[in-house]
């Protein structure tokens, strides 16, 4: 690995001592430093960054300095292209963000030595569709959510696996999780703790009108079709909760 990639949570205090002291470190073990433009700002030395959007294209590893919420972020940049991502926690929540400053260089180390497993996770990709014709695609690390606006009733749904009929729900709305995101919002809505690592999905009712109605874990490669039976309600489709998209 001779490009490594940066992005930090700039406004944390944290940020401007460890970038710059980051990028020393690896320039001098030989590794071309590519920084988010952002991030950039925290070195006195760099002369430019590159937008966070093209910065997994152009890097073999990708260090992440910040919370979950800044890993969730570029890992959805990331895409199916395939870039590690070490993630180092410098916010408030560390699931996935586990590794400390403190084992930032050692972590590096066993890295570009080959002693570091890479672990991979599934991620989703939601298409929005419209009369048949597709208007929007995205991709998630955690979990895809479709739910009502606070004013709302309770909004009905209509799921199929693989074009079959499964189910209907009748609920505030339902989650769409990983196994990295079962630990997340799917959690606090009452779904399982699903191995991180294990190839599945888990759809999950949010405060289901219907008591029977529980928590389903599906193997990953199945087609999960929802299909918006309410009208002239506000329904929004939420992308690891930073991104939306109004249905």
């Amino acid at each position: 690995m001779k490009r490594v990639g940066i992005v930090a949570k700039s406004d944390r205090p944290e940020a401007r001592e460890v970038v710059p002291a980051l990028v020393r470190w690896l320039s001098a073990r030989g590794k071309q430093v590519v920084l988010e433009k952002e991030t950039a700002a925290l070195v006195p030395t760099a002369t430019s960054g590159v937008p966070k959007a093209d910065l997994p294209a152009q890097v073999e590893l990708l260090v992440v300095l910040g919370g979950d919420g800044t890993l969730l972020s570029v890992a959805r940049l990331v895409g199916d292209l395939g870039v590690p991502i070490l993630g180092v926690n410098l916010g408030g929540l560390g699931f996935l963000t586990a590794t400390t400053l403190e084992e930032l260089v050692p972590a590096l180390e066993a890295l570009f030595a080959g002693r570091m497993q890479v672990e991979e996770r599934t991620m989703l990709v939601a298409q929005v569709v419209r009369q048949g014709e597709r208007s929007a695609a995205y991709a998630a690390l955690n979990d895809v959510v479709l739910t009502k606006s606070a004013m709302s009733r309770i909004i009905d749904l209509a799921v199929a696996v693989d074009g079959q009929a499964a189910t209907d729900y009748r609920a505030d709305g339902l989650i769409i999780s990983t196994p990295t995101g079962s630990t997340a919002y799917g959690l606090s809505a009452g779904g399982p703790i699903v191995y991180p690592t294990m190839d599945a999905v888990v759809l999950i009712p949010i405060c289901s009108h219907t008591l029977t109605n529980r928590p389903i874990v599906l193997p990953a490669d199945l087609r999960i079709e929802v299909t918006l039976l309410t009208e002239n309600q506000d329904v929004m489709l939420t992308l690891d909760g930073q991104v939306g998209h109004a249905l």
